[in-house]
């Protein structure tokens, strides 16, 4: 695609090619098995590492009435980019941009009564309704309050309720193990949802959404799905655990494909070191390839030695250590040219490696491997159904 000037753009070191209309799909396909309940498009960690604005923006068209993060300034991001839909923002620390968030129409989450205070205080000072959404502990034992102090804080938010301070939006709660199928807390963290949200009624209170499925209790429980269910890993067309299938078997399609130029090829000698510690030495007469990548792009350090890449239509294996830049594959005498794209990891649809592949060599999950792709790495949006025949390029925070 020509840039502004009309020359052609400069070739990328690397690229992760965001497809848009994979992610549409995604949604697409979730929103079928969601029960009929609403859908929320988690974004946090700019949509994990896919773009929050892009891709929120593309979650939307394709129906998510509702958008997660899980910091109030990712909420609030969001809104100046100038989406004005539903957005919740959950993890909150003393002292956080409470009235900005309130006066932005974001959903805040609380946990316990130091945060039900400093909503309320914020919503005083600003003269705003906040819309608050209570979460509680299940079992997950992160955020969430405990079943021994719910009812007091189910109390507080009622009676602030009652003077205009807040509304009560949600109350919420996160599984687990549900990526387990058949785990046994899953069944005792239903009853505790039930058990907190019998309290929550019986306190006047009436929330617009209850929710507790994250991605994989959206695939597979469809009595967890209540009013909403919260998909994350998902949206981006990756697997939540290798247990519930493969993405193609959850109807979902990978959304992020990691390539990057080669940046030399060389002929070395049999016995030659390659990379810092020489945990690679080559067993015979080969033909090396530089892949500019390194872990300050994400590249795990922990793939040395095991991460695979496509480079000249085969399977390679990363040849000694990950640098900070890049790092080297063992062409074992093919040819490859300067320039040739090295694909780490994609949908598969050209035998290329998968992110879960990824996660496999560096002993992790999918989530990680496409979370940690740095900014380095400039995004490349695909949206054949808004720009036929081309690219998007990246825009700034995008």
């Amino acid at each position: 695609m020509p840039t502004a000037s009309g020359a052609a753009p400069r070739p990328h070191r690397a690229r992760a090619e965001i497809d848009l209309g994979a992610l549409r799909a995604n949604v697409r396909s979730l929103r079928a098995r969601a029960s009929g309940a609403e859908l929320m498009a988690v974004v946090k960690s700019d949509a994990y590492g896919h773009g929050a604005v892009r891709c929120g923006r593309a979650a939307r068209e394709a129906g998510a009435s509702w958008l997660g993060t899980a910091t109030p300034e990712e909420a609030l991001a969001l809104r100046a980019a100038g989406d004005r839909g539903r957005i919740m923002a959950w993890l909150w620390t003393p002292g956080g941009p409470w009235r900005e968030a309130i006066e932005a129409d974001i959903d805040v989450s609380a946990s316990g009564r130091w945060a039900l205070d400093e909503i309320v205080a914020a919503a005083r000072a600003c003269g705003r309704t906040a819309r608050v959404q209570l979460k509680a502990d299940t079992g997950l034992g992160r955020n969430g309050c405990q079943p021994a102090d719910w009812p007091g804080l189910v109390a507080a938010a009622r009676s602030a309720e009652a003077e205009g301070a807040l509304k009560v939006t949600g109350v919420w709660s996160h599984f687990a193990c549900a990526d387990e199928p058949g785990h046994p807390s899953i069944a005792a963290q239903l009853r505790r949802f039930h058990e907190a949200l019998d309290v929550a009624a019986r306190a006047g209170l009436d929330p617009e959404v209850r929710h507790h499925a994250n991605s994989p209790a959206t695939l597979t429980l469809p009595e967890a799905h209540f009013d909403l269910v919260r998909t994350g890993v998902s949206v981006y067309g990756l697997s939540p655990s290798p247990e519930l299938g493969t993405p193609a078997d959850l109807g979902l399609r990978p959304v992020m494909t990691l390539s990057a130029s080669i940046a030399l090829v060389k002929n070395t000698p049999g016995g030659h070191g390659v990379g810092y510690g020489h945990t690679y030495r080559t067993p015979g007469e080969t033909t090396l390839a530089l892949v500019p990548l390194g872990y300050a792009d994400g590249i795990p350090r922990h793939a040395s030695g095991t991460g695979p890449v496509l480079v000249a239509g085969k399977w390679r294996t990363i040849a000694g250590r990950v640098a900070m830049d890049q790092f080297v594959v063992d062409l074992g005498g093919d040819a490859a040219r300067v320039g040739e794209e090295a694909v780490l990891f994609g949908p598969g649809d050209r035998g290329e490696p998968t992110a879960e592949d990824w996660a496999r060599a560096a002993g992790t999950i999918g989530y990680e491997i496409v979370t940690r792709i740095s900014t380095r790495v400039p995004r490349v949006y695909r949206d054949p159904e808004h720009e036929p025949g081309g690219d998007a390029e990246p825009g700034p925070g995008e």
